[in-house]
Formats: structure tokens, sequence, C-alpha cells
């Protein structure tokens, strides 16, 4: 499948901007099941400072901003050549361990909510049926938590989300990856995008994990929709959380109040005959 994506992101600044630099993770990665036919990136009240594969193998941009601006418009339109593998990804590259992910962060870090499900569960991630347990975790996640937008933000923590009871698909994903961490299995956050399919236009990215199955490699699990990964999925960034992972991050200086603004438009390009 090919799939054409245009996704545009605008800062506008209730005063002029002094100084400012944002650090981007917006180019998808080419991996197993995916690969980028082209990619391009324009910046507007912005200019490129450096570009660099992080500790993740994530393409990162770090872009300053101009002086003076009262808005930053960044703008990145491809195309994306994938396939289904099922969720697999395979071998596990990059700069850190994988014993790395087993380690939990403040936004993973399980409570006593996350730990009683885990209780339910049962099990353990050094033996039985790996796979299963993360697909039967995944459905547990989807029924207790139920998927609602505005009541969570970047910085709420999986076992908060947990325990409210509803969450988006960033909270979908920390709450996984912080439970099959407590099974010894290492667990990433991924963000990227997901062609719909009822709309082309959307509000935003998606996010979901990936947990490493010996004998396959690391594998995606969905939470939110409780699949695997398949050629609707586009791969951005991977992370321990969704702050390695986050598209833009950043800041600026006496720019005041801001508001941002999101367009992104995935959808599948049929190839002329």
């Amino acid at each position: 499948m090919q799939l054409s994506i245009r996704h545009t992101t605008q800062y506008r600044f209730g005063t002029p901007a002094s100084h400012g630099l944002q650090r981007l993770r917006l180019r998808p990665k080419s991996t197993h099941g995916q690969s980028v036919i082209e990619w391009h990136m324009e910046l507007e009240g912005a200019r490129l400072e450096v570009e660099y594969d992080d500790q993740h193998c994530n393409h990162t941009a770090l872009v300053s901003v101009d002086p003076g601006v009262e808005a930053v418009k960044i703008t990145c339109t491809g195309r994306v050549s994938t396939s289904n593998k099922s969720g697999v990804i395979g071998h596990h590259s990059g700069f850190m361990p994988l014993w790395c992910f087993r380690s939990q962060t403040p936004l993973t870090a399980p409570g006593p909510k996350m730990r009683a499900l885990a209780a339910r569960l049962g099990g353990s991630g050094d033996g039985g049926d790996r796979l299963a347990l993360l697909h039967n975790l995944s459905q547990h996640i989807h029924d207790a938590v139920a998927y609602e937008i505005g009541f969570t933000d970047a910085e709420t923590t999986a076992e908060a989300a947990m325990a409210a009871g509803h969450g988006v698909c960033q909270d979908h994903a920390h709450i996984f990856i912080g439970l099959a961490r407590t099974f010894g299995i290492p667990a990433r956050y991924v963000s990227g995008y997901l062609m719909m399919d009822d709309r082309i236009d959307q509000e935003a990215g998606h996010a979901w994990a990936e947990a490493f199955v010996d004998g396959l490699g690391w594998v995606a699990f969905d939470v939110s929709n409780v699949i695997s990964a398949d050629a609707r999925y586009v791969r951005i960034a991977s992370g321990c959380d969704y702050r390695e992972a986050a598209p833009v991050t950043g800041i600026t200086y006496g720019t005041g109040d801001s508001a941002l603004t999101v367009s992104l438009a995935v959808e599948q390009q049929i190839a002329e005959q």
C-alpha cells in the first residue's frame, strides 16, 4: 500500500517570539514493513539548524524560531510504502540496549490500579505464551479504559489514566508499556500515522506500543483499536515513552500565550496504470 501524508503544525504566539528551539521527529522511519518514498518539510517562521538520528534511530531535526515572529508553521508532505506484517517489526536496532526497555519511566510506572490488572491477568513474561499474554493485556486495557478525548494530556501518567477509566491512544500505550514491563517484557512507545477507514482529515497523529517477543522481535499493539499494526500504519518515532517519541517538543521565550493548530491528512494513493 502507498500512503500519502500531509501534516501541518502551527503555533500562534500572543506576542512576538524573542527566542525558541524545537526538536522535530516528523520523518517516518524506513523499517520492516515500510519504506519512505519521498518526504519534504517546509518551515515558516523558523529555520533548520541540524539533523541527526537519536539514540532510538529517530530522524530528528532541531529548528530555531526566528526572532520577532508571531507564528511558526511546520508542513510535512510525503509518500510511504507499507505492507501488512501483522505488527511484526523484527530485530532490535538502535543505540539503546534491549534491557533499557524493561525500566519504568514516570509516565509508565504502575500504581495500585495497574498492579491490580496485572494480578488479574497472572502469568509472567519469563515463560508461557508471551504473545498471547500481550494480546490479552491489550484487550483488558481497552475494556478498562474508554477512549475519550479531553480528559488527559501529554503529562498524564499511565496510572492516572487507568484510575480515571478514560484516555486516548497515548494513555493506552503508556498503560500497556508499564504493565508489559511488570512482566519483564521490553516495551516501547511509538508515534505515527494511521489511515482511518472513514475519513482522510484528522486532528492529530496516532500512538501505539511495541513489545519484544522472542523469536519475532518487536511486535506492535494498538490498544485503542485492539489490533496489531497493519499496512494502514506509518511509524515515525519510538522511545521509552511519549517524551522520547513526541513529534514536536521545544521551548520559546517572550511569546505569551500560544495556540496550537494541527491538521493531518492520510490517504491511500492509487498507483497510476
